[in-house]
C-alpha cells in the first residue's frame, strides 16, 4: 500500500464480504423453499427471501467496486485520497441504510413500508432488482455523487491513466444509469423499457468497464507486464463491450410491446456480446504467460484468470445459448435465465471483487501477501466456490431444459407447478451444491485470519 488514505478500502471491503454472507444464507433459504414449500412461512416469505438475496448481491458488489476505487484512483493516480473523511462517512451512511432497507423488507410488510417510506410522493417501488424505498434511492444517489466527486477530485489532482479514466467512466455511468430507477411510467411496456436502462446497461455495460480496469490493475501488479501492452488490450476490451452491451439491451426488448425490429437487433448484437469477455479471458492468460516477475501473491493471480474465464462462461457462454429471439422465445424466464443469471455474476462481478479483496488485503495489513498456509486455504475456497458454482448452474440449467420441454414445447404441455415436480430433483441437488458453496465462502474468510511465513517467489 503505497498511500494511507488507501486504508480506507478495508472498511468497504469488508462490509463487502459481511453482505456476501447475507446474500449466501438468504440463496440457501430460497433454495429449501423450492423444495420445501412453507419452510419459514410466514416470517420469511419466498418473495421477501428472494427480494433481500438480489439487494444484498447488489449491495455488496456496489461496496465490493467503491472499496476497488478507493484503493486502484489514488494508486493510479500517484496522490493521497482526496478526503478519507468524506470517504468513511459515506461508507457508514450506505451501510446502515443498507442495513435499515432489508430489515425494512424482513419485518415490515411491503405495502406498508411503501407507504411509511414516501412512495406516495414518487412512485418507484415494486419493481424487481429495484424493490428500494424512494428514501433509500434518494440515499444511493447522495452516496455515489460523493463517492465519485472523491475519486474524481483525487484523479484531477494526479496522474490520468487509462485504467483510472476506464473505471471512473464505469462508475459514473453506474450512478447516471441508476437514475432511471426514478422513471417509473404507468404503461407497463414503457415501464419495463426503462427498468431495463438500469438493469442491462448496468451490469452488461458499464460494470463491464469496472470489472476490465480491476482486472487490467491486478494483472499489472502480478505480473509486471508493460502498462502498455495491458491498456491495448483493455481499449479494445472496452469498445466491444460498449458496442455489443448498449445494442445488445434490444434482447430484452423481444416480448414486452416493443417494435419488432429489436428482435433482430437485439439478437445480432447480444449474440457478440461473448466476445468482449473471450478477449477478457485470452488477455488474462497472455498477461500471466509474459509476466516479469513471480508475485509472491500467487492466489490472487488464480482469482484474476478464473475471473476470465467464468465471466465468459457464466456471462458470455450461458447468455448466448438463450439470447436469440427464435431461443429465446422457449427459455424466456424459466431456470435458464437463473442458470446465466447465477454464473455470470460470481464470474463476472463476485469473483472480481474478490480477486481485488485477495491482492488488497495483504498489503493493507502491512505484507506483500498472505502466508503460504493461508494462500492454501484460500486456493482451496477458490476451487470450492468455483467448482460449486458450474454444478448450481449446470443443475438449473437441467432444470430448465426439462422446464422447457414439459411446459412450453410439449404437444400436450403441462401446467406450471406439475412442471415444478418434475424438476425437483435438481433443485434438491442445487441446494446441496449452494452448500459446498457456502463451505468455500467460509474457507475464503478464514484464510485472512492464518498466520505463517510468506517464502519470496
Amino acid at each position: 500500500m503505497k498511500y494511507p488514505s488507501q486504508a480506507v478500502s478495508k472498511l468497504y471491503f469488508t462490509a463487502a464480504i459481511g453482505l456476501f454472507a447475507g446474500q449466501i444464507l438468504f440463496g440457501l433459504i430460497m433454495g429449501l423453499q423450492y423444495v420445501i414449500g412453507d419452510f419459514l412461512f410466514p416470517a420469511i416469505p419466498f418473495n421477501v427471501a428472494r427480494m433481500v438475496h438480489t439487494n444484498l448481491l447488489i449491495v455488496w458488489i456496489l461496496f465490493g467496486f467503491m472499496g476497488a476505487g478507493y484503493y486502484l484512483v489514488p494508486e493510479e493516480s500517484e496522490r493521497e485520497l482526496y478526503s478519507p473523511k468524506l470517504a468513511k462517512i459515506l461508507f457508514w451512511v450506505f451501510l446502515v441504510a443498507g442495513a435499515l432497507t432489508i430489515l425494512g423488507y424482513l419485518l415490515v410488510p411491503y405495502a406498508e413500508l411503501a407507504r411509511l417510506t414516501g412512495n406516495d410522493l414518487l412512485a418507484t417501488m415494486g419493481r424487481e432488482f429495484l424493490e428500494q424505498p424512494l428514501i433509500t434511492k434518494v440515499g444511493i444517489v447522495v452516496v455515489c455523487l460523493g463517492f465519485l466527486f472523491n475519486l474524481t477530485m483525487t484523479m484531477l489532482g494526479g496522474r490520468k491513466t487509462s485504467i483510472s479514466l476506464i473505471m471512473l467512466m464505469g462508475l459514473w455511468g453506474l450512478a447516471l444509469f441508476f437514475l432511471f430507477s426514478f422513471v417509473n411510467p404507468d404503461n407497463l411496456v414503457k415501464d419495463k423499457f426503462w427498468w431495463w436502462w438500469v438493469v442491462h446497461l448496468w451490469v452488461e455495460g458499464v460494470w463491464e468497464l469496472i470489472l476490465g480496469a480491476m482486472l487490467a490493475f491486478v494483472l499489472i501488479k502480478v505480473t509486471g507486464v508493460d502498462r502498455e501492452v495491458i491498456e491495448k488490450w483493455l481499449y479494445v476490451i472496452i469498445a466491444f463491450t460498449l458496442m455489443t452491451g448498449i445494442i445488445g439491451t434490444g434482447h430484452h426488448y423481444f416480448w414486452i410491446g416493443t417494435p419488432e425490429y429489436w428482435q433482430v437487433w437485439g439478437s445480432v448484437f447480444s449474440a457478440m456480446e461473448p466476445i468482449p469477455f473471450f478477449m477478457m479471458t485470452v488477455f488474462a492468460f497472455n498477461m500471466v504467460n509474459r509476466r516479469k516477475r513471480e508475485h509472491p501473491n500467487k492466489v490472487a493471480t488464480l482469482w484474476a484468470m478464473g475471473t476470465g474465464v467464468m465471466a465468459f462462461l457464466g456471462a458470455g457462454v450461458w447468455g448466448f445459448l438463450h439470447t436469440l429471439a427464435p431461443v429465446n422465445y422457449y427459455t424466456h424466464g424459466t431456470q435458464i435465465t437463473a442458470a446465466h443469471g447465477h454464473m455470470a455474476f460470481y464470474g463476472a462481478y463476485a469473483m472480481v471483487v474478490l480477486t481485488m479483496i485477495s491482492y488488497t488485503m495483504p498489503l493493507m495489513r502491512g505484507r506483500e501477501a498472505n502466508s503460504n498456509k493461508a494462500q492454501v486455504v484460500e486456493m482451496w475456497s477458490f476451487w470450492l466456490m468455483t467448482i460449486a458454482m458450474v454444478f448450481i448452474t449446470l443443475f438449473l440449467t437441467g432444470a430448465g431444459i426439462l422446464q422447457v420441454w414439459l411446459q412450453r414445447y410439449s404437444s400436450t404441455p403441462m401446467s406450471f407447478m406439475a412442471t415444478q415436480d418434475q424438476v425437483m430433483v435438481f433443485y434438491w441437488l442445487r441446494e446441496i451444491t449452494g452448500l459446498v458453496f457456502l463451505l468455500g465462502f467460509m474457507l475464503y474468510v478464514a484464510s485472512f485470519f492464518i498466520k505463517g511465513e510468506t517464502k519470496a517467489a
